[in-house]
């Protein structure tokens, strides 16, 4: 077991988070860490079976005179966002996530920490090989790939489960019951740019960096910076005031996380240095200034690199700037119904440039269906605007609130006796897989928890460690209540 876990409880949630983060799971190759629970479900006796696309249901059969308690199900995705800090030496295909122990919370060395949903995964594992919860029928649901659009969840085959009750254990706030969610898409953009040889004799790589970045449903409303607009605001003052080439593009790496590093490799010959670190020194204070205590480690800097063999023509180079100094980010609209929840919102995700293409992803998120097409559209119209074909993928439903059912009574009283007070009732700015597997289950009842984990999809996520042991009591003690 890692250092930073030692001595943690409960033992068996932390023992399967350590193996857990030991195996590569990146989203769509999850086939290591699926068969760690094959082989654990195969050490136990229990009955599992793998669908189409590789998601894994367990069955455990009821504790002696539990056997007419109403059937549950414990779910919990295995994949992961691959997140890095720029110079971290890592291989997310290979290496196991480092784990490091700051006081009450647990991180990893530069990389994103994978409690989301490895703690989530681990706590399914653990009431799994439990002999001590007094506990009714349970299925616990492993799915894959949920980071990059709930392609598990959306594959799950109906008629297989039986459970009346549906606990997800992706939730990352203590104290509170997630009831809905909002749905979601992708939304993609192409154009292929002219390429040429540089007029300059150096080059220059441009580097936004210092964001905090997050998550692109439960972090937008924070006013976080997103550096592929920064990137797009940086060559837009270069390209006016230098004659600069631009000969690459990069920013971001994941569509459901808000991109905290964005890169540009531009030609410029070497006698506009001092010009060129004006401008982006310029660029810098006015972010800075700009966006305040929402981001204030930005830095806008460049370093002397390798001249490029090709580079965009002028007019292609100053439309992609234009593009991303101006496509839509953020919230788009917050609830008119529920206060402070953000209704409408778009993360302009990825920019990348292969092959004389340019692409960039976004995605869109509103628990309304016709209000997350609207905001779709209304970013393929700004990209058509400029020279991009666009397309639509990955949409996923959201999940409507039933603050009155049955199941969240029942939780409810089980809180207030354990605390004296309910939780809190929330719906969350994300994708959850609840909405996704529940429609093909007709009055399956759901609702998602789980401990404090912040700043997902970051290389600053973190799981606050004396949060793990409440919510594994909380979950133990609702299993033995319904």
């Amino acid at each position: 077991m890692q250092q930073a876990l030692e001595n943690l409880e409960p033992k068996s949630i932390w023992k399967h988070f350590d193996r857990i983060a030991a195996i590569p799971r990146a989203s769509t190759k999850e086939a290591a860490v699926r068969q760690y629970v094959l082989d654990e479900a195969a050490r136990l006796g229990l009955k599992a079976t793998q669908d189409a696309v590789g998601n894994v249901v367990v069955s455990k059969p009821a504790r002696p005179g539990r056997e007419s308690a109403t059937p549950a199900l414990l779910q919990g995705h295995l994949d992961m966002v691959c997140e890095k800090n720029e110079g971290t030496a890592f291989n997310f295909d290979t290496d196991g996530i480092r784990i490091l122990r700051k006081g009450d919370w647990l991180t990893a060395d530069g990389t994103t920490l994978g409690a989301d949903n490895g703690v989530g995964v681990a706590t399914g594992l653990a009431v799994m090989e439990s002999n001590s919860i007094n506990h009714g029928p349970l299925e616990f649901v492993f799915t894959i790939d949920e980071e990059t659009g709930l392609t598990g969840a959306s594959e799950f085959p109906a008629g297989v489960l039986k459970s009346k009750y549906f606990f997800n254990l992706d939730g990352e706030e203590k104290g509170t019951l997630c009831i809905g969610c909002a749905g979601g898409l992708i939304t993609k953009a192409r154009r292929a740019v002219k390429l040429q040889t540089p007029a300059a004799k150096a080059a220059f790589r441009i580097k936004i960096s210092g964001l905090r970045g997050g998550h692109s449903g439960v972090d937008i409303h924070l006013g976080r910076a997103n550096a592929i607009r920064i990137l797009g605001a940086t060559l837009q003052a270069v390209l006016a005031e230098l004659p600069a080439e631009v000969a690459d593009l990069k920013g971001g790496s994941a569509q459901n996380a808000i991109p905290r590093e964005a890169f540009a490799v531009i030609a410029l010959d070497a006698d506009h240095t001092a010009r060129l670190n004006q401008i982006l020194s310029r660029c810098q204070s006015e972010q800075r200034t700009d966006i305040g205590a929402f981001d204030p480690e930005i830095t806008i800097a460049a370093e002397k690199t390798d001249l490029p063999t090709k580079v965009m023509a002028a007019h292609d180079s100053r439309s992609v700037a234009d593009a991303l100094a101006c496509l839509p980010h953020g919230v788009l609209a917050m609830s008119p119904d529920v206060p402070g929840l953000v209704q409408n919102s778009t993360n302009l995700a990825i920019i990348t440039l292969t092959d004389g293409v340019i692409e960039i992803v976004t995605s869109q998120r509103s628990a309304i269906e016709s209000s997350k097409l609207s905001a779709a559209n209304l970013v393929a119209t700004a990209c058509r605007l400029a020279g991009f074909e666009t397309e639509h993928s990955g949409s996923y439903s959201g999940w409507k609130p039933e603050p009155n059912s049955e199941i969240v009574r029942q939780m409810q009283e089980v809180h207030n006796k354990l605390y004296g007070k309910p939780a809190e009732l929330v719906i969350m700015h994300a994708g959850l897989e609840c909405g996704t597997i529940g429609e093909k289950y007709p009055g399956m009842q759901m609702v998602s928890l789980g401990p404090q984990i912040e700043n997902p999809h970051s290389p600053n996520e973190r799981c606050q460690i004396s949060s793990v042991e409440p919510f594994y009591q909380y979950l133990c003690a609702v299993l033995e209540a319904i």
